[in-house]
């Protein structure tokens, strides 16, 4: 028997999809044609998903703008139905004229919802200490959404359900659960990590309460996210035709869903989030967030075939040999899998899957593959 996460429950749990493709898997015979298969799978998966109705493109208020490092940079906010404003941070080169490609950059989880949007930018010279050594362990000191913009691109970057500006907040909570903490001297380190660890065991009450309205956590993120797309795509200085999207961790795992089901996101770029539903299952669930889950999807699809429903618009997955998240041999399952998809639907040069050296991150090497992909693109 191998030894899992789940002990002798493992085996029969694996029993249910061991050897045999998911029901609505573009790699079974019966799948033919590939957008008759893609209809199904997406109608199956939003199904799944319950991807909540949130309402039309935002109004979108510009807070403050101004250049710093060759970039001009405008601070945003925009108000869904529901919650605090949403945060963004758009970025693109100084005096760039025309429309530009668009990026959708998605922050990662790094198991720290006080934070959102600085994870992956730099607006002053006055970085938060803890934001500092965030890019320094987990992109190699870069800010990547301001080198993504300095090659030329409009990049939104927005704060995830429930991170920063759209984290939940201890006023708003009843006096049991808020475990003596409270929202004054927010920016204090020793705050922040209290809060981080407080949001942490929170997690599980919010899935659960998601799942008791109706709808899903990556529904959520891919509703949230739809909306800060209609934003990007609205801008007169973004050609709507030519919009990437990608990120790193929950960055990945955002990227797989939002590349997976919307078209409009032409090339797509997960790091640090690629694996099949059995490495959940027996080996790393306990590694991950709550936010991954979809209730019976992996019936249907594997996780590799979610972001292969965008066949053949192109899709570059980075991976890290030595990433404490995931198996090894499972991420290189998942690879194969994603050749096979692309393979079948006629688009094998559009899709890549590469290994680095190393542990969870998004290094300076990956950001030059990454870059270089959405070039080829969108440029």
């Amino acid at each position: 028997m191998e030894i899992n996460i789940i002990g002798l429950y493992g085996e029969w749990a694996k029993s249910f999809n061991e050897n045999k493709l998911p029901a609505l898997s573009f790699r079974r015979k019966e799948w033919m044609d590939l957008e008759s298969w893609r209809a199904v799978a997406k109608k199956r998966l939003v199904e799944r998903l319950a991807i909540p109705d949130i309402g039309q493109t935002p109004k979108v208020s510009v807070i403050r703008q101004y250049d710093y490092d060759g970039l001009h940079i405008e601070e945003l906010n925009w108000q869904l139905p529901y919650g605090r404003p949403t945060d963004g941070i758009l970025l693109k080169p100084l005096n760039a004229k025309g429309r530009l490609p668009g990026i959708l950059a998605f922050h990662d989880h790094g198991e720290n919802k006080y934070f959102g949007t600085r994870k992956i930018t730099k607006v002053s010279a006055d970085q938060h200490p803890l934001m500092k050594e965030h890019q320094k362990v987990f992109y190699e000191g870069f800010a990547w959404a301001n080198e993504m913009a300095r090659r030329g691109y409009v990049v939104l970057v927005s704060d995830a359900f429930p991170f920063a500006s759209r984290r939940v907040m201890m006023q708003d909570l009843p006096e049991f659960m808020r475990h003596g903490l409270n929202d004054h001297d927010p920016e204090n380190p020793v705050h922040i990590k209290a809060y981080n660890e407080w949001a942490s065991d929170h997690e599980h009450i919010m899935a659960k309460s998601l799942f008791s309205a109706g709808t899903t956590w990556p529904g959520v993120f891919l509703a949230e996210d739809q909306k800060a797309l209609d934003v990007l795509c609205a801008r007169d200085d973004v050609d709507a035709n030519r919009i990437g999207c990608g990120g790193l961790s929950g960055g990945g795992m955002r990227t797989i869903f939002s590349g997976g089901l919307d078209p409009r996101i032409r090339c797509a770029v997960c790091a640090g989030f690629m694996t099949t539903w059995a490495d959940f299952l027996l080996h790393k669930a306990f590694t991950h967030t709550w936010m991954t889950y979809v209730p019976l999807q992996p019936n249907e699809l594997d996780l590799p075939e979610i972001l292969g429903l965008r066949a053949p618009l192109p899709s570059l997955v980075l991976n890290n040999e030595e990433d404490e998240l995931f198996t090894l041999s499972e991420m290189k399952r998942a690879d194969k899998i994603l050749n096979e998809v692309y393979k079948k639907a006629d688009a094998a040069d559009h899709y890549r899957g590469s290994f680095y050296p190393g542990p969870h991150k998004f290094d300076a090497k990956m950001q030059a593959e990454a870059f270089g992909w959405f070039d080829r693109w969108l440029r």
